[in-house]
């Protein structure tokens, strides 16, 4: 378990300085997507018969998910390719390893889903990972999974991993009238959707002797992440009926049964930060790999950076963004907008606030704080650096850009590199490197904390950045003295 982990931290980079852009433009592909690269190689492991995964993100946590998965006994085989990663993976509807040590890193998506899907693999399991994945809370889902028979114990503090996993006395299905005798489970939904798409993806196990009924209490963020797993699950065989708002169905004796092929579509939340570029260096910027079709809820930020002044054309499998650019001039209209769909892509849009022609709101953000750092407090510190005004409350963000006086003889206009810390967290890492289009050099720290989803972010991003000279508006970046 300690080769993904130690190939990607032996050798990190102190920092990385991005010099000062004013344009942008070219072509780039993003690799495949980690919502969904995840997702499928652990429904291709539990699914009868072999599934060949095209295009599968590399990156930290496909890493540990395929460790963790071979650690459990699946026979995985991986190769490259020119469309990228393959891997075959032959599947069957229970783990071959019933005692397991599973090192998940910080992949917050495979300690909640192999969590869920464990519970009920009648084995014995340990799960850990690095240290900030053991402030991140797991306790409604424990609890949840627990209330129908599932043992699971906190090794150290509770409602946190790591976590013991024991054999469970599944509890047999109860006679209402609302469930109709269905093996009926609740769970909150206000923390985290990585909650409900693991006790979906468990369903099958849930669901051999009575239909398998979800029922998740309080408002459901990230909403667009529960309808790729739903679509992934019916590509996988079985089907999840909502029968209602929040309700969740998934019938009796349901199996995941392989589909053959699957393509991994490019990653819309990584595609993020370049097609942003698109926006703030005039473009145009061509994104392969992410099109008009994507299942992912992140390909919605293309409808934000048009609310924002892009012009976005999209093709089956790209999407291109232009616009005048900040440079000639131009100021990113200042949104207020409810980010509870796409909370990832919502970080790319608080750097882009330091480009806006006002003050710019966040709102719906509350699960920021529980992610790889609290984001939010993270955010709002390394936004101030850029000279923009923060105001902050437990679920959103307002970011109110540096507006330099007529006479900035008050004001030290920056020079020297402005160097953000990255908190060990890839978003904060690939957002900020925007920053450059201010006209100012950004020394990123800790740049390689970007293998946990984009391993060669930087290297992508330079190959559309120009370091040309162009004349950057007269109200440049200032900090107070």
């Amino acid at each position: 378990m300690s080769g993904p982990r130690s190939a990607h931290r032996s050798a990190r980079r102190s920092f990385i300085d991005l010099a000062p852009a004013a344009s942008a433009r070219g072509r780039v592909r993003v690799p495949g997507s980690k919502s969904i690269s995840n997702r499928v190689l652990l429904l291709a492991a539990l699914a009868e018969g072999s599934t060949q995964l095209s295009g599968l993100l590399r990156s930290d946590d496909t890493a540990v998910m395929i460790d963790a998965l071979r650690t459990l006994g699946v026979p995985i085989r991986e190769s490259d390719a020119e469309t990228g990663v393959i891997v075959s993976i032959d599947g069957a509807s229970t783990f071959p390893r019933r005692e397991a040590d599973l090192f998940v890193g910080n992949s917050g998506l495979s300690i909640r889903t192999l969590t869920a899907v464990l519970a009920f693999a009648q084995g014995r399991y340990r799960l850990s990972g690095i240290a900030r994945m053991h402030e991140r809370p797991i306790g409604d889902l424990v609890d949840a999974l627990a209330a129908v028979g599932a043992h699971i114990e906190y090794e150290a503090i509770e409602g946190y991993p790591p976590l013991r996993i024991a054999p469970a006395l599944l509890m047999p299905p109860a006679a209402s009238d609302d469930t109709a005798g269905a093996r009926t489970l609740r769970v909150r939904g206000s923390t985290s959707s990585q909650f409900l798409t693991g006790l979906l993806q468990a369903a099958p196990s849930l669901a051999h002797d009575a239909d398998f009924c979800i029922e998740v209490e309080g408002e459901l963020v990230s909403r667009p992440y529960i309808d790729l797993t739903i679509a992934l699950m019916r590509r996988f065989g079985v089907i999840v009926d909502e029968e209602r708002a929040n309700r969740f169905v998934v019938a009796k004796g349901a199996r995941y049964a392989s589909p053959g092929l699957v393509a991994v579509e490019g990653d819309a939340s990584s595609a993020s930060y370049l097609l942003a570029a698109g926006l703030l260096g005039g473009g145009p910027v061509r994104v392969e790999g992410i099109g008009r079709h994507s299942l992912q809820g992140d390909a919605r930020f293309v409808d934000v950076l048009i609310a924002m002044g892009a012009e976005v054309a999209r093709s089956d499998d790209a999407t291109e963004v232009r616009s005048p650019g900040f440079a000639s001039g131009f100021r990113l209209r200042a949104i207020d907008a409810d980010f509870n769909d796409i909370p990832d892509a919502a970080m790319t849009v608080a750097v882009l606030a330091l480009f806006g022609n006002g003050p710019t709101t966040l709102r719906n953000i509350g699960s920021w704080r529980v992610k790889e750092t609290d984001r939010i407090e993270a955010m709002a510190k390394e936004l101030k650096k850029f000279g923009a005004v923060i105001e902050s409350g437990d679920d959103w963000l307002r970011v109110t850009p540096s507006q330099a006086p007529s006479q900035p003889s008050s004001q030290a206009r920056i020079e020297a590199p402005i160097a953000v810390d990255t908190y060990d967290d890839h978003r904060i890492a690939m957002c900020f490197s925007l920053a450059i289009f201010l006209g100012v050099p950004v020394r990123i720290n800790d740049p390689d904390c970007v293998a946990k989803t984009f391993p060669d972010y930087f290297e992508r991003f330079e190959s559309l950045v120009k370091h040309d000279r162009v004349k950057m508006p007269s109200n440049p970046v200032t900090t107070r003295s």
